[in-house]
């Protein structure tokens, strides 16, 4: 196979301890009038009234909408959309969790083309470009900050439900390490471990090949050289700083590897996509009401497992990526260790180990089965096919944390 690679990517990127100081003059050069997007919590912050002022200074009009909820309501997004309209903001921010992002994105969307979020629902539903988007994050996990999908809940659906179009995709990500520094070491844990399981399915995702016809008619197209390039370096970061930086949230150095390894896991995702344990995890989480980011590092080393048998290289080489030596290893052997990495790695801060302790029901095992095999756009992209049976045989697996049994 010739080289391929696809990317699609914020047109900024800045990074670093400090640059949420550089935002009054990125969001000049977008206009005068600013809809900031962000939660209860972090609006009460001295943080974010600082944010607010440094805006105001450079002679930015601001309206602060702070009730961003989890998960993305569906209709929490057409109240903003009301409430803005007569604003007329010239661009949106959004900062915060994953789920400011999304919002910030879902808005952006509305007030650009208007109509309802059901008529966006799927690929390459959005006509065009949105007003500007500067993503601020507060966590590391999601990298919603660099990518081109936003996911809310709507009552009418039982799983939760996306939007994928480069056009949400961010003008700028503002990244600053420091604003993760009050992060609790539960929620650094949980989003830590979301980053690394879009990076190893990124990473492991199935190769499709060169058809020019791919990224114009797909928004995830599985791995490629250059995602391939970013999901090795998320993992990289992130096996040396997750742990730490939950162990020691004063950290500086563990927190920026693990803000960077979430920015390049997102990176990787964002056009690669990701694959069987994500599909697991949206009838699981919506069973469970779980946090993603829990229910899908749950899933990822009986994933790892199903899928060792056609990605054994690839494992080998996330092994090394987490700093582990070959030792003469076969290359299974290589595989075998790095799943036993990401096992030992998140047992250490905290994850559930199966999908019992997060509170499946074993009479929703067949459910959960069914929805997870009919995701497609996640199913498609897992490097070993799935059919019922091997769906129904990975659930009660990690229902029942028997890893040897996903081998099958």
């Amino acid at each position: 196979m010739s080289l391929f690679a696809a990317l699609r990517l914020p047109r900024e990127i800045l990074f670093g301890k400090g640059q949420r100081h550089a935002l009054p003059t990125v969001a000049s050069r977008f206009g005068r009038r600013a809809l900031v997007c962000t939660d209860e919590r972090f609006a009460g912050t001295a943080v974010f009234a600082e944010v607010v002022k440094s805006l105001q200074d450079a002679s930015i009009e601001v309206l602060v909408h702070d009730r961003v909820l989890p998960d993305v309501p569906r209709e929490t997004v057409s109240i903003c959309v009301d409430e803005a309209t007569g604003f007329r903001p010239e661009m949106v921010i959004g900062i915060g969790g994953g789920s400011c992002l999304d919002f910030a994105k879902c808005t952006t969307l509305l007030l650009s083309h208007g109509g309802k979020l059901q008529d966006y629902y799927g690929e390459f539903k959005v006509p065009g470009p949105t007003l500007p988007l500067i993503a601020v994050p507060t966590t590391a996990g999601t990298g919603s900050e660099v990518t081109p999908v936003a996911v809310i809940s709507d009552p009418d659906r039982t799983l939760k439900v996306g939007i994928s179009s480069p056009y949400l995709i961010a003008a700028v990500a503002l990244c600053d390490p420091d604003l993760t520094m009050t992060c609790p070491p539960g929620l650094t844990a949980i989003a830590g471990a979301d980053a690394l399981t879009h990076a190893i399915e990124a990473f492991t995702a199935m190769r499709r090949g060169e058809d020019p016809d791919l990224p114009q008619k797909h928004v995830f197209i599985g791995k490629t050289a250059l995602t391939d390039h970013f999901a090795l370096l998320a993992i990289k970061l992130l096996g040396r700083g997750l742990q730490k930086a939950c162990t020691d949230g004063t950290d500086a150095d563990a927190r920026a590897d693990v803000m960077m390894g979430a920015l390049a896991a997102g990176c990787a995702f964002g056009t690669a996509g990701t694959a069987a344990a994500h599909a697991v995890q949206y009838p699981a989480g919506a069973l469970t009401h779980t946090a993603h980011g829990l229910g899908v590092a749950t899933m990822m080393p009986y994933v790892m497992t199903y899928n060792r048998r056609v990605a054994a290289a690839e494992m080998a080489e996330i092994g090394r990526a987490l700093g582990l030596s070959a030792n003469g290893r076969s290359e299974d052997e290589q595989a075998g260790a790095a799943i036993e990495e990401i096992r030992r790695l998140f047992a250490a801060i905290g994850i559930t180990s199966t999908l019992a302790d997060l509170g499946l029901p074993a009479d929703k095992l067949d459910w959960t089965a069914e929805q997870a095999l009919g995701i497609d756009r996640l199913i498609k992209n897992n490097p070993r096919p799935f059919d019922f049976a091997a769906m129904r045989r990975l659930v009660q697996a990690a229902h029942d944390g028997d890893l040897a049994a996903c081998a099958n």
